[in-house]
C-alpha cells in the first residue's frame, strides 16, 4: 500500500509540473526550449524510470510517453547546438543517435499505451507542420476520453497499426496545440 500511495504522489508531482510547464508556454513566459529543457530536468530529478513491466494503467503509459519523449526532444536539441557540433562534434553526434533510440521507445510506449486503451474513443490525423523534414510525415493523436492528451509521432509502424485500427483519418489538419509544434527550439 505504501509503495502505490508514494507512486500516485510521484505522478501527481509529474503531471503537475508539466501542467504547469504548458500554463507557462501557452502564456508566452517560457520558449519551447525552456519548456522542454525545464520538463528534462523535472524528469531526472525525480529519478523514474519507465515502467518496463507492461502497462495497466493511463498514468503509466502517459508517463512513458511523456519521459521517452522529453529525453528524445533535449537529446535532439543538444545534437543541433551549434556550439556542440563545432566544438565536441562526436558528442553531437552521440546526442543524434540517443534522440533516435528515444523516438522508438516513445513508439513502442505509444502503441501500448493505446494498446491498454483498446483504442477506443482515439483518433489520428496528418498535421500541418512549417518543417520540411516532418511534412507529410507528422501525426497527432487525440485520446478522446481524457483532457489535454495528444501524442505526436511519425513512425511507420505505428500508423500503419492506426489504419488497422480503423482510428486514422486520412487528410492534412491543423494541430491542436500548433503554436508548440510549429515554435523552433
Amino acid at each position: 500500500m505504501l509503495k502505490h500511495k508514494t507512486l500516485e504522489n510521484v505522478f501527481d508531482k509529474f503531471f503537475n509540473h508539466r501542467d504547469s510547464l504548458i500554463v507557462q508556454f501557452r502564456n508566452g513566459d517560457i520558449s519551447k526550449r525552456e519548456f522542454i529543457e525545464e520538463h528534462y530536468h523535472f524528469i531526472q530529478k525525480l529519478n523514474l524510470k519507465p515502467f518496463k513491466n507492461g502497462i495497466d494503467s493511463f498514468e503509466k503509459g502517459i508517463y512513458n510517453y511523456q519521459y521517452y519523449n522529453m529525453l528524445a526532444k533535449y537529446c535532439y536539441m543538444k545534437s543541433k547546438d551549434r556550439r556542440i557540433v563545432k566544438k565536441h562534434p562526436t558528442v553531437a553526434k552521440n546526442y543524434g543517435q540517443k534522440a533516435g533510440y528515444y523516438y522508438n521507445q516513445k513508439d513502442w510506449s505509444t502503441l501500448k499505451l493505446l494498446e491498454y486503451l483498446d483504442f477506443e474513443n482515439i483518433e489520428a490525423y496528418f498535421i500541418k507542420v512549417k518543417s520540411k523534414a516532418l511534412k507529410d510525415k507528422l501525426y497527432e493523436i487525440i485520446l478522446y476520453d481524457y483532457d489535454d492528451v495528444i501524442l505526436h509521432s511519425r513512425s511507420s509502424f505505428l500508423l500503419n497499426r492506426l489504419r488497422d485500427e480503423g482510428v486514422f483519418e486520412e487528410g492534412m489538419r491543423k494541430s491542436l496545440i500548433d503554436n508548440y509544434i510549429n515554435q523552433k527550439y
